[in-house]
């Protein structure tokens, strides 16, 4: 812990770029139902709920004099239930992602090859799938290529799109949906997994941590904003391609956009932005679902990624994608529900243990006290719930 600690600027961007994915393209969909401005206090609330739990989660790994990562925390914290209940929760919450993922890229796919939904999936996972098997390092070379794409993409279709924006679209309200998004929304800001590796990376400097997280949630909140007028200042409401269409059909935004617009060229960013998008979130959550397994079955890692863990991790989410096309926005609501409970109840739990059971010393510890320990609790209760409620009697 000694060595100098890693660059503040780059462990910003680590974080900013674990929350910049797939789920953005969710976004504006869910949100502008509600409309832009009703949306932003969800924007607010997502961001504090889960930089505050990502805090929690800093304090936790304060206790450690090594470097350990999320098993190891709640193995020593939780105990052996506690461990267990958390790895069925990881478990589901990769399987939802990647069904997203995979459903996704296949509507993608498949509007722009004359194939089906199906064929389009099973063509993107065997293709992309196969990077995986190569393991990390070749996974970090394509994300590398892949990251690079997405940023031009992203910024030519901002540039490019500014001069159709139509403010008055941005004053739509309809403060029935306004919860609609909450679910996503924690996804979208999901970096917990990241806190061991930032820790490790900045050498026990938990000052430098707490900086990096706190930079790379905000940049994450403001490239989620200007994406947010972006959409909802050019798609309107009703209508084919519109945002109820969309969401009815769960379709993403950046199809929304190039629809709208009817441009050659839109439509070609926008295709080339979503799918960057859901590539690069698809071979990182992806290759931690292999090392998750392997952990699990406690198979011995080696250069090249088990072929048997691989069908394992992408089998299961490729069948549900092909049974029930057109699940990207219900697969990251639903594992909105699941990060609500492993990053939000769980770091309370274990900060609540550490603090006030077991009395561990630790150099950082959030402020707040119990009651904003109760808040966050509560507050994950609630996001839990309300998944529930939308899976029981869904409102799109």
């Amino acid at each position: 812990m000694s060595q100098k600690p890693g660059s503040l600027f780059g462990g910003i961007l680590l974080t900013a770029g674990s929350c910049i994915g797939a789920g953005m393209l969710a976004l504006p969909i869910v949100t502008g139902l509600a409309g832009f401005f009703p949306s932003l206090l969800l924007f607010f609330l997502a961001w504090l709920f889960m930089t505050l739990t990502g805090l929690l989660l800093v304090e936790v790994t304060g206790t450690f004099s090594h470097q350990v990562n999320m098993n190891s925390m709640m193995a020593r914290t939780l105990g052996k239930w506690g461990q267990i209940a958390s790895w069925f929760l990881y478990l589901f919450l990769f399987y939802s992602l990647l069904v997203a993922y995979i459903s996704g890229s296949g509507s993608l796919v498949s509007g722009v090859f004359p194939i089906s939904t199906w064929q389009a999936s099973i063509f993107f996972v065997i293709l992309f799938g196969t990077i995986v098997l190569f393991g990390t390092r070749q996974v970090d070379l394509w994300n590398r290529v892949l990251m690079g794409c997405k940023i031009v993409a992203f910024l030519s279709m901002v540039f490019l799109s500014f001069r159709y924006l139509q403010p008055t679209l941005l004053l739509h309200r309809n403060t029935s949906y306004m919860w609609l998004a909450l679910p996503i929304l924690v996804v979208s800001f999901g970096f917990h997994n990241m806190v061991p590796s930032l820790t490790a990376y900045m050498k026990g400097d938990l000052k430098r941590v707490r900086l990096t997280i706190l930079g790379g949630s905000l940049l994450t909140l403001v490239i989620y904003l200007i994406w947010q007028i972006l959409i909802l200042g050019i798609v309107p409401i009703d209508g084919e391609f519109g945002i109820a269409q969309s969401a009815h059909l769960g379709r993403e935004a950046s199809i929304s956009l190039a629809g709208t617009l009817g441009t050659s060229w839109m439509g070609g960013f926008g295709q080339a932005f979503a799918f960057f998008a859901i590539l690069t979130s698809f071979l990182g959550q992806t290759l931690s679902l292999v090392h998750f397994l392997a952990d699990a079955f406690k198979v011995k890692h080696e250069k090249h990624e088990s072929i048997f863990l691989s069908l394992l991790a992408l089998g299961p989410p490729l069948l549900f994608s092909l049974f029930s096309p057109g699940l990207f926005l219900k697969a990251l609501s639903f594992a909105g529900g699941w990060a609500a409970i492993l990053f939000g109840i769980f770091p309370v739990c274990m900060v609540w243990i550490g603090r006030y059971r077991k009395q561990v010393h630790t150099p950082y510890r959030v402020c707040g006290g119990k009651p904003l320990l109760i808040a966050i609790f509560l507050f994950s209760i609630f996001i839990t719930g309300y998944q529930v409620f939308l899976m029981v009697s869904p409102r799109v």
